[in-house]
Formats: C-alpha cells, sequence, structure tokens
C-alpha cells in the first residue's frame, strides 16, 4: 500500500467500524441506556427501530415524547408515536392515547383488547357520563372485568357502583361481562 493510501485506509476502516457499530445496536442496548438516564442514547436506538415500523420502539419513543426525556415534551409527537404503536395492536400505547385524549374510543380500544387499568378508566368515564353518556350497567360491566382480573381500582369501583345500582341493572352488567369477547390484535 502506498503511503499517499495509508490516512484514505484509515478513515474508511473507522467510517465501516461506526457504522457497524450503530447499526448493531439492538433493542436491548437501547433499554440498558433508557435505564442509564442515556436518553439521547436511547432515543437515536428507538428512533431508528420506530422509523422501521416496530411498534415497541415506537411506543417507546411517544413515551420519552410524553416525559419529556432526551428531548423537549411534546404530546403532538408523543400522540404520533403512540399512534402508530397502537394501530399495530399495542394495548399500552392505545392506553397512553387514553390519558393524553381522554377520549372513548381510546380507552375502549385498550379495553376491548383486555387491559384492566383500561376497562376500569372506561368504567369510570361510563359511570360519570365523561366523554360518554351517563350509563351505570356499561361501567359496571368495565369495573367488573377489569376486577376479573384483579385490578384494585376495578374490584374499589365495581363493589361501588354495585353497591348504587338495582338488582336488575347489575343483573344485566354481568350478563354484558359474561358475554364480552377479547378482540386482541396481534402484539409486536
Amino acid at each position: 500500500m502506498t503511503p499517499a493510501f495509508r490516512p484514505i485506509f484509515v478513515v474508511v476502516l473507522l467510517i465501516l467500524s461506526v457504522a457497524t457499530a450503530m447499526a448493531a445496536d439492538t433493542l436491548e442496548d437501547a433499554v440498558a441506556a433508557y435505564r442509564k438516564a442515556d436518553y439521547a442514547t436511547a432515543l437515536r436506538i428507538y428512533r431508528s427501530m420506530a422509523d422501521q415500523g416496530l411498534a415497541i420502539a415506537q411506543f417507546n419513543v411517544g413515551l420519552m415524547y410524553d416525559n419529556g426525556q432526551g428531548l423537549s415534551k411534546d404530546e403532538v409527537q408523543a400522540m404520533k408515536w403512540y399512534r402508530l404503536a397502537a394501530d399495530q395492536g399495542r394495548s399500552d400505547a392505545q392506553y397512553q392515547l387514553g390519558h393524553l385524549y381522554y377520549k372513548q374510543d381510546n380507552y375502549a380500544e385498550a379495553a376491548d383488547q383486555g387491559r384492566a387499568d383500561a376497562q376500569s378508566n372506561l368504567g369510570s368515564m361510563y359511570a360519570e357520563g365523561e366523554g360518554v353518556p351517563q350509563d351505570f350497567v356499561q361501567a359496571l360491566m368495565w369495573f367488573t372485568l377489569s376486577a376479573a382480573q384483579n385490578h384494585k381500582d376495578g374490584i374499589e369501583n365495581r363493589d361501588k357502583a354495585a353497591g348504587l345500582m338495582t338488582p336488575a341493572q347489575i343483573a344485566e352488567a354481568q350478563k354484558l361481562a359474561r358475554g364480552w369477547k377479547l378482540t386482541a390484535k396481534p402484539v409486536q
């Protein structure tokens, strides 16, 4: 090798080694960086994977925007990334959207997939008539489903709601709960 090509060769090797190291980043590397509060590294890795369509990475990018970790808090960006993950069936992303939107559609989506906390929250919305028409039968149905998974709030809410309802309303809610079917999508 001629002396003139030696510096070029070294630069090419350096570039290739950096590119290889970056390509070798894994989900585990992102998790490790996040746990160490190295949010810039975690975000870089998650974002790369999220851009490729990996739902868990999309959720984590949304979470980082939502919490302002490694970047400025940005609910619009958080919703964008949560929605991408939610559209792939991630109930945790659907639940987070519910927190951001506080609309029935988002809690309902996560609740329909069997997420106990979303079921309890959706029940509360029906009990209070927030974002949906007030319906104690629907509220008790969702509380019952949540309680069946030993969700603390679901159990407490179920017991409180049942104490305020007629036997006929309770029977109807229990019938609906027994007839409820999980609509889970595969989670990536």
